[in-house]
């Protein structure tokens, strides 16, 4: 029998590619990839009906620490914000999610891969793209995508086939991961529209938070965050904790209108209040140790990055190429920056760096050791004949 590996949620759309795929004659394995949007119940749940589903077997394995280590220490030390204001909360473990599906297609010499995307979406692509790079000789199959079905007609085929799944009614799109929550459907949709409170899963409401502020240190080496409050962890430690303190302030919510792999527009609403401090407080990190064209030239680079991180790039050799600058420019980022949580708000309060570029003999405004009061006045002259030249000749 051809056996497929099939990319498993434990979902409505996953649980009908497993039954559909078993009836067209596969054996089905399922495969859950736990990126941080999952707790230890519902993935015991999820295995439980992975099998009353039809799947032969079930594999769920652990992510969480590579997709940080990946994707969220990029997103981090290039500041990331995709729009100003999205730091790329989900779409980049997708590439991970694949990767494990592919490894395991391969052990066990499946013919086919499959996932429960639709047709609409972007994930559709990162999930396509990835198998068709490293495993071209797999069928990549995608029921809900190739027969346009709605979520009520594959309600009705697993009821009729013993299989009671919900089709979700609910209003809102909910996707979570070690990054933080997105949020679609209901007043996504429409631009002129506030999501409400009810909406959000990540943070509370500001009635609901503590008027008593709070300060947290997080200590960065070469750009990636190791310590927390003077004691070691890993990234994804930190990014947990920050989640929880800025869920608590209120802190960490946008929304973010952009541009799909697609070509359309897309508008989400979202919850990220460990990415948001960390690459806030890696930022001002920055500013006291890099030079001026450096954080001028990280923008761009940065743009392009996060850009093809989103868009199912991330084989392109050019990400490689951007990895190396980097690499290169966090070299000196090391040191300390100190967050004050208020209501709705994560403060950078100080910065601290054995490279800072503030402690080179001068202070700005004040006084300097560096040059003299004629030397300046001499720098200013010159600094200024080209523009001045050019406006008296009209």
């Amino acid at each position: 029998m051809n056996k497929v590996v099939v990319a498993y949620s434990g979902g409505l759309d996953t649980n009908y590619c497993v039954k559909y795929l078993q009836e067209k004659g596969y054996e089905v394995i399922t495969v859950t990839v736990n990126t941080g949007g999952f707790s230890p119940e519902e993935l015991s749940r999820i295995e439980s009906v992975a099998y009353e589903a039809g799947a032969t077997r079930h594999v769920t394995l652990d992510a969480v620490q590579e997709v940080f280590e990946r994707f969220g220490t990029r997103i981090i030390q290039g500041n990331i914000l995709r729009g100003g204001v999205y730091p790329l909360v989900v779409g980049a473990e997708r590439v991970i999610q694949a990767e494990k599906i592919v490894e395991i297609a391969k052990e066990i010499d499946a013919i086919a891969v499959a996932h429960g995307s639709t047709g609409a979406g972007n994930d559709q692509v990162r999930f396509d793209v990835t198998f068709q790079t490293l495993a071209p000789e797999l069928e990549v199959i995608a029921p809900i995508r190739e027969l346009r079905l709605t979520r009520e007609e594959e309600t009705e085929y697993l009821k009729a086939r013993g299989l009671e799944i919900s089709a979700g009614k609910k209003k809102y799109s909910i996707n979570q991961g070690v990054f933080g929550v997105t949020i679609g459907g209901g007043e996504t949709h429409d631009p002129w529209q506030t999501v409400p409170e009810e909406a959000y899963v990540l943070t509370r409401s500001l009635a609901r938070v503590s008027d008593a502020p709070r300060e947290v240190v997080v200590g960065f080496e070469k750009g990636v965050p190791v310590t927390l409050d003077g004691t070691d962890m890993a990234g994804h430690e930190i990014l947990a904790l920050l989640n929880a303190i800025g869920g608590e302030y209120g802190y960490g919510r946008g929304v973010h209108v952009g541009d799909t792999i697609l070509g359309i527009k897309g508008r989400i609403a979202f919850e990220a209040p460990g990415m948001l401090a960390l690459i806030r407080a890696h930022q001002e990190l920055e500013k006291i140790v890099l030079s001026k064209s450096q954080l001028e030239w990280k923008q761009t680079v940065a743009q392009t990055y996060g850009t093809f991180m989103h868009e199912a790039k991330w084989y392109e050799p050019l990400m490689r190429d951007l990895e190396a600058f980097f690499d290169s420019s966090q070299q000196k980022v090391t040191g300390l920056a100190r967050l004050r949580y208020e209501k709705g708000h994560c403060i950078i309060t100080g910065v601290q760096a054995d490279k800072s570029a503030l402690s080179a003999g001068t202070l700005y405004g004040e006084e300097s050791s560096l040059w003299s009061g004629e030397e300046a006045r001499g720098f200013s002259k010159i600094y200024g004949m080209g523009s001045a030249i050019l406006h008296r000749i009209g």
